[in-house]
C-alpha cells in the first residue's frame, strides 16, 4: 500500500465540539470526531443534519468555534486538503474548454494568453488519474453530469491532497456514472491512502466503500467502523421518518455491535431514498 498520504501523528483530522450558528440559528452542536486515517469515511444523515456544513467548516469558509485540529505530514507539514462539491453552477454556452478551466487554477497568466507547459502537463496527468484522457479540448458544458464531477475531482487532485472532503459527487449522476465514480475513489484510495471524507445519502455507496462512518443530525449521533455502526436500530434513531429501508444482501452481513445510537443488531441492508439537498445555511466566509 502507498503510505504517502498517512499522516505522521496517526490522525488526518480531528474535531471537537465544534459548533456552527448561522443567521441565528444553530446547525452543528458539539461535533467531536475523528475520521479514520488514510481510508474512506462517509458522513450520512438526514437533509439539514448540517453535512455540508460540516465540510465547510473544516475548509474555513463558515464561522466556528471548537476545535479543528489538521494533522502533519511526516516531514511536519500540514496535511493539504482537496474538495469535491455537490455540483457546479455555471453557463454551459461559455466557450471555455477542460483544460481552460483546470489551467486557470494552475497559472498565474490569464488562460486567454495561452496555457503554460507545466499547467497543461499537470492537467493531462490529473485527468488521466480520473479517466479522461484525451478531454483537454472537450467543451465544459457538453460534459455528462458524471463527466464534470470526476473534472471538479481531478482538480482536487492537483495539489496532490491528502485529505480529500467529497460533497455528495454523484447526486444527479446517473448509476453507470456513480459507480464509475465510486470505483475510481477505490482505486485512487488503493494507490495513495487518502483520507475521504464522503457525504453521501445513498446507503448503498456506503456500505460498499466505506470503511468507517459518522451519523450526523447536528450532532454526532454515533461514528465508527461500517460493519459495526450502519445497524437498522442505529439508521433509524438517525433518520427516523426520513428514511425508508429496503432489504437487500450487503457487505457487512452478519454483524451486530453496540455503537452508541441504538441497540445491538445485525446491519441494516438497505438504500436510502430521501432525496433532496441539505438546505443552504448561510454564506459567511472567514479565512
Amino acid at each position: 500500500m502507498n503510505t504517502a498520504h498517512i499522516p505522521k501523528e496517526g490522525f488526518a483530522l480531528r474535531l471537537r465540539n465544534v459548533s456552527v450558528t448561522l443567521g441565528g440559528v444553530q446547525i452543528l452542536s458539539n461535533v467531536t470526531a475523528q475520521p479514520a486515517a488514510g481510508v474512506l469515511n462517509a458522513i450520512i444523515g438526514p437533509n439539514g443534519a448540517g453535512k455540508t456544513t460540516l465540510l465547510r467548516a473544516i475548509l474555513g469558509l463558515v464561522p466556528y468555534s471548537g476545535t479543528i485540529h489538521i494533522g502533519r505530514t511526516v516531514e511536519g507539514a500540514p496535511l493539504r486538503i482537496g474538495y469535491v462539491p455537490q455540483r457546479l453552477d455555471f453557463d454551459r454556452g461559455m466557450p471555455v474548454c477542460v483544460l481552460d478551466f483546470l489551467c486557470a487554477g494552475l497559472q498565474r497568466s490569464p488562460i486567454w494568453l495561452g496555457h503554460r507547459r507545466r499547467a497543461r502537463q499537470i492537467a493531462a496527468e490529473q485527468l488521466a488519474r480520473v479517466g479522461g484522457s484525451g478531454w483537454e479540448y472537450r467543451r465544459l458544458g457538453r460534459l455528462s453530469g458524471g463527466e464534470l464531477q470526476r473534472v471538479l475531482l481531478a482538480i482536487a487532485l492537483t495539489n496532490e491532497p491528502d485529505i480529500l472532503l467529497l460533497d455528495e459527487p454523484v447526486a444527479g449522476v446517473d448509476v453507470a456514472g456513480e459507480e464509475l465514480f465510486c470505483d475510481l475513489l477505490g482505486s485512487l484510495q488503493r494507490q495513495g491512502s487518502y483520507t475521504m471524507l464522503l457525504v453521501s445519502h445513498d446507503l448503498s455507496i456506503v456500505t460498499q466503500h466505506a470503511q468507517y462512518v459518522i451519523c450526523l443530525n447536528q450532532t454526532v449521533q454515533c461514528q465508527g467502523d461500517a460493519v459495526t455502526t450502519l445497524t437498522a436500530d442505529n439508521l433509524r434513531a438517525l433518520y427516523r421518518q426520513d428514511v425508508s429501508l429496503y432489504a437487500h444482501t450487503g457487505a457487512h452481513e452478519g454483524h451486530a455491535h453496540d455503537t452508541g445510537c441504538g441497540h445491538e443488531r445485525g446491519p441494516a441492508h438497505g438504500h436510502e431514498h430521501a432525496h433532496g439537498h441539505e438546505q443552504a445555511h448561510g454564506r459567511e466566509h472567514t479565512h
